[in-house]
């Protein structure tokens, strides 16, 4: 799941295309926010995001899978 963040006083967002459904980051995102403490996504690769909630501009949630261009679509 493509994930997109804004983080407040920065220029650019956080993509990171999540491991998930679009329901279950939304629940992560949600209690971060709420509990007001880090957003934690992990990435398909392993690697982990780690946001402040209270930094949290805005979160979008995109496509699960991009569409393959090349000869191995």
């Amino acid at each position: 799941m493509e994930v997109k963040i804004a983080v407040q006083n920065v220029a650019r967002e956080v993509e990171i295309d999540a491991d998930g459904t679009a329901a279950e980051i939304t629940q992560e995102v949600l209690a971060a926010l709420d509990g007001g403490g880090l957003l934690t996504l992990r990435d398909a690769k392993g690697r982990q995001v780690l946001v402040p909630a209270a930094a949290i501009g805005w979160v979008q949630l995109g496509e699960t899978d991009k569409s393959r261009v090349g000869f191995g679509a």
